[in-house]
């Protein structure tokens, strides 16, 4: 076996100029498709990252039917539901959340916008709207008149840090409710329709408001590895046995548009993949069909000295072997390479596109970073190496149907 590996690499290298063209050809195209998996893995994770703590979480509760509707009437009562939640292994902190429709009013102009109360403590800790917030930017407790307010909304109401504004909503008896608020901290989030409308306040504060003190429509479950999502899944759903008619979804469902975004996005990086490693099987192709077109006269010679055709197709097919591996080899290293490049330093895009970045209804890092793959990586290689092998059957049958005469004939 030493000796035909040694054969098949002597072989490749008669035209040194073909093979090194076709090596770097294939090499190039594994570092290519490993760095951009990797750099596309490292983006979304960092999108779902955003996207859950500013949202619905890794995992949320909510009441039967309220995703579908987002229906203010379909709450339910905490009764000490983010308590135990948070108690659980693999949880890093339980966001609830009250959404209240409201009309927010100052002096000189009113707007429609969304009072969301929350538990300050917990929210400002995980949220990263609220991360560049100075220390008293924050509303202070649950039960204060203090709200954090959308920067749009600010400009439109006309108002300033801490001026007073007055919220109106509509009560669980059918009364309209009014609370005087003062502007605690400003908020920009860099996506217009947040911007303008959001109005964050204590939890209870947006209870008293509504009239549904002690109620929440979500429970947002922020996960210490999104790998625990399933173990605490199973949990979380045995603890909503004491609160009937509510649900826990993961966070695709509660965030369809970015499972969506990023999904279609795979998809078509995955139909670039393809094109890519197509064009590598014709380049092999190619080389190795060039190379039995030369040696015609050579296999004629072998032929009949003895040898079989099969003899021929097992060379055709091991020179094939050893261009995938060296080519997997390094385009694998050089992939490495790119990784980590991308993982230390990134693609800074604000250089580029200086407005804020917004992909499926999350704003995102406008510094892009890889993440790490291995597994993947090493199965891309393996994916070349097979394609290599899959194009030089073509060319190895080619030289199996040459006879004798004909082979000795071919100038």
């Amino acid at each position: 076996m030493t000796d035909y590996l040694h054969l098949a690499w002597k072989n490749l290298w008669r035209n040194r100029r073909r093979t090194v063209i076709t090596l770097a050809a294939i090499a190039l195209s594994i570092m290519l498709v490993q760095a951009l998996h990797n750099l596309s893995n490292g983006v979304y994770a960092g999108m779902v990252d955003s996207g859950v703590r500013a949202g619905s979480g890794h995992i949320a509760v909510y009441q039967k039917g309220y995703l579908e509707s987002r229906d203010e009437t379909l709450y339910f009562e905490d009764r000490n539901l983010v308590d135990q939640i948070a108690a659980l292994d693999g949880v890093e902190q339980v966001l609830p959340r009250l959404y209240v429709p409201a009309l927010a009013q100052s002096s000189r102009e009113s707007r429609g916008v969304l009072l969301v109360g929350v538990d300050p403590g917990r929210e400002r800790l995980i949220n990263p709207f609220l991360k560049t917030l100075p220390e008293d930017g924050m509303v202070r407790s649950s039960d204060s008149r203090d709200a954090v307010v959308g920067s749009r909304l600010l400009e439109e109401l006309q108002i300033k840090l801490g001026q007073k504004f007055v919220v109106t909503a509509q009560n669980l008896d059918g009364t309209l409710h009014s609370e005087l608020l003062r502007v605690r901290g400003v908020v920009s989030t860099g996506m217009k329709d947040i911007d303008g409308s959001l109005i964050m306040v204590g939890r209870e504060r947006a209870g008293m408001l509504s009239g549904s003190t002690g109620s929440v429509h979500e429970v947002a479950v922020i996960l210490s590895e999104p790998g625990y999502s399933e173990a605490v899944l199973r949990r979380i759903v045995r603890l909503l046995g004491d609160h009937p008619g509510t649900e826990a979804v993961k966070w695709e469902r509660a965030m369809p548009n970015l499972a969506n975004a990023i999904k279609l996005d795979y998809a078509s990086q995955k139909f670039i993949f393809l094109i890519i490693l197509l064009i590598v099987t014709i380049g092999v192709v190619n080389t190795l069909l060039m190379s039995v077109m030369e040696r015609m006269r050579e296999f004629g010679v072998i032929l009949a000295l003895g040898s079989q055709a099969r003899t021929l197709r097992a060379m055709i097919l091991l020179e094939a072997l050893v261009l995938g591996l060296l080519a997997a080899a390094i385009g694998t290293l050089l992939g490495s390479l790119a990784t980590w490049y991308l993982v230390a330093v990134g693609i800074d895009l604000a250089t580029f596109v200086p407005e804020t970045l917004e992909f499926g209804g999350v704003v995102f890092d406008p510094i892009m970073r890889a993440s790490w793959n291995p597994g993947w990586m090493a199965r891309i290689a393996g994916y070349v190496v097979g394609l290599t092998l899959l194009a030089a059957l073509y060319p190895a049958v080619k030289a199996g149907r040459i006879t004798p005469v004909e082979g000795m004939r071919h100038h």
